[in-house]
């Protein structure tokens, strides 16, 4: 039952009318918001006054505005950092996983885990992560950029969307590094890809973050934006697929049209980003 649309909105429709994933919100919704509420309240306790006086010398009447952009991207880096490292990453891992198998992708999870033939439930089909499974790895130039590009709110007006969408440049591709794992693509390849639906993947990590600012439901817009990304990743994956149709009737065609024997090649992934 795949939706269409946006692939970070669609998640949170997929999500909520998907039982097989209620399971993993549901051992986690409570240790979020405890840790959302505290992590939030802390930092407009004790730095959103400061940071409000330091942007009104830049912002005047819309300081308080920004700042509060500025506390809630903080608080989500926060949030999203202390759950990825410690609590979600393994969750999501079985999320976009589950969500695969359940559109007939098992396939592509079968190159890392053991997937059961039988089954109603996707999540039940999953057999053990492989060892160190990861959804969004950890990125030092993620971290950095992040860091270097927090001035960008003391600009009015546009400051804080252009911190937004420069942070969703870094973070979209990232979201996809499993289904890359899937193709077995090395860093070049990955490049490349990325590089071929760059825009795509801006705007999906776009969204993904606004939904982050939303404050207390950020550990269900991570679950749920984790099932948009595998929603992301089976699009494309189906666009490989008809690329990957038209290469073999190019080369049927080629083959019927000489009468010399084809040149042995290795198999081809489409547009030229190394066998899967």
């Amino acid at each position: 039952m795949r939706v269409r649309g946006c692939s970070y909105t669609a998640g949170i429709w997929y999500y909520v009318t998907n039982p097989f994933l209620f399971r993993y919100l549901k051992g986690r919704l409570l240790p979020c918001v405890l840790l959302s509420l505290f992590v939030l309240a802390n930092l407009f306790v004790w730095t959103y006054l400061p940071q409000v006086a330091l942007l009104y010398l830049f912002h005047r009447e819309a300081a308080w505005f920004n700042a509060t952009v500025l506390v809630l991207s903080e608080g989500a880096a926060v949030v999203a950092l202390l759950f990825e490292c410690f609590f979600v990453d393994e969750t999501q891992v079985d999320i976009f996983d589950a969500v695969l198998v359940a559109e007939g992708y098992e396939y592509l999870v079968a190159t890392r885990r053991h997937v059961d033939a039988e089954g109603n439930d996707p999540g039940k089909r999953l057999g053990p992560q492989e060892h160190h499974a990861v959804y969004y790895p950890f990125s030092l130039r993620q971290t950095v950029e992040f860091i270097i590009l927090l001035p960008l709110n003391f600009i009015p007006i546009v400051g804080s969307p252009m911190f937004i969408f420069l942070c969703g440049y870094r973070a979209g591709p990232l979201q996809q590094y499993r289904y890359f794992k899937f193709l077995g693509m090395d860093k070049k390849a990955r490049k490349q890809y990325v590089r071929y639906y760059r825009w795509k993947y801006t705007w999906f990590g776009t969204g993904a973050l606004i939904l982050q600012l939303i404050p207390v439901l950020n550990m269900f817009f991570l679950l749920s934006t984790t099932v948009g990304s595998a929603l992301l990743a089976i699009q494309l994956e189906e666009k490989r697929i008809r690329a990957h149709g038209e290469v073999e009737r190019g080369q049927a065609h080629d083959e019927e049209s000489s009468d010399e024997p084809p040149p042995y090649t290795d198999e081809l992934s489409p547009h030229g980003y190394g066998t899967l």
